[in-house]
């Protein structure tokens, strides 16, 4: 009894539990098959990600597709400098021997046996079965940190979501503050004009804002994509819903205490307000991680591209190169999701206590 107060249970104890005293209730196996089923669609996606991310370039062609990287196996052959692909080929006889591919010419290939390399054949193609293994293609996350910018693209991507999640929560939390603390004519309508904002599409305001930043000067600039979204409307409704809900004492008694405006929103408010200020940089950092489109538009040298525009470089005219781009997308994907485990928590406090839906 006291475990189910508690609600302290361990994973085997929870798999366990059931309904009925004893024998299981149809309850409980809808229970765990629905939940087996969303897990399954949660994470099916990510893990068909992370396995094809070790793929060759050939074997993300394949038809049917494999879901584990597998790769061809190659052995050596006397008399040949490169290594031959193995196959499993059926002989005229019924036989089936392992036999290197020397070449292919049409819908026949010209084989050999590694034992005896003075023993060629010829086998059709569809009666030939490649040979292959479980391989990570590891070379799919070493050869952009070699041959591309990757390094300097994930470089930018940090320096755009740090300064970028900053400048948002002082922006935010300071236009929360005003719209939360402050009582004046209006106040309602300001902030409904704020959430309003949120039913404006983003192209409709790409072009004003483009303007705007050319007229600045900072095209090509990592500041054209850390300054124009710097104030979130849902930012602001996050922190002043939570803003309100700090006591009117405190503010009250800091003044008079003679303290500043400043410093009754940078020593009282603030550090009150830390579960709403972590779940928006939880988002703010998600938000200007992804983003792509507007990176895009403002920003043409290859030396100030952000990761997602970077990988983007990878897709030609004629050539995508798929093997590198699962690749780098679970490496763009690792560091949301460190920031998600470790601040998850925060997500449901501050969401809840903010009252958003």
């Amino acid at each position: 009894m006291p475990d189910m107060v508690s609600g302290h249970r361990s994973l085997g104890e929870f798999l366990t539990m059931r309904r009925g005293r004893q024998r299981l209730h149809w309850t409980d196996v809808f229970t765990f098959v629905y939940l087996g089923f969303g897990v399954v669609l949660m994470f099916a996606p990510v893990v068909w990600l992370v396995l094809s991310s070790f793929k060759t370039a050939a074997g993300l062609l394949e038809f049917p597709p494999t879901f584990l990287p597998l790769g061809q196996v190659s052995v050596q052959v006397e008399g040949f400098e490169d290594p031959l692909p193995l196959f499993a080929a059926t002989l005229d006889d019924g036989a089936v021997r392992e036999m290197a591919q020397i070449r292919r010419i049409g819908i026949v290939s010209q084989m050999v046996d590694p034992t005896s390399p003075d023993t060629k054949l010829k086998v059709p193609i569809d009666r030939i079965e490649p040979i292959r293994e479980f391989r990570l293609a590891w070379e799919n996350y070493t050869d952009p940190l070699k041959r591309f910018q990757f390094t300097r693209y994930l470089w930018n991507s940090v320096v755009v979501t740090v300064a970028a999640t900053l400048v948002t929560l002082l922006i935010n939390s300071m236009a929360a503050y005003g719209l939360s603390i402050y009582e004046f004519r209006g106040r309602n309508a300001i902030m409904l004009f704020v959430i309003g904002t949120l039913m404006i599409p983003i192209t409709v305001i790409l072009v004003p804002v483009y303007l705007v930043v050319t007229s600045l000067g900072m095209v090509n600039s990592l500041w054209a994509v850390i300054l124009p979204g710097a104030a979130t409307p849902t930012g602001v409704f996050l922190l002043r819903q939570y803003m309100l809900t700090i006591p009117r004492e405190l503010i009250e008694a800091a003044r008079m205490d003679n303290a500043s405006e400043w410093r009754i929103y940078w020593r009282v408010v603030m550090p009150l307000a830390v579960p709403a200020l972590a779940v928006l940089a939880i988002f703010s950092i998600m938000w200007r991680w992804n983003e792509f489109l507007w990176p895009l538009i403002v920003l043409n040298r290859s030396e100030v591209y952000t990761l997602q525009v970077g990988l983007n470089a990878f897709q030609g005219e004629l050539n995508v190169q798929w093997h590198y781009i699962l690749a780098m997308t679970v490496v763009t994907l690792l560091p949301v999701v460190l920031v998600f485990a470790f601040l998850q928590k925060f997500i449901t406090t501050g969401i809840a206590s903010s009252g958003m839906k």
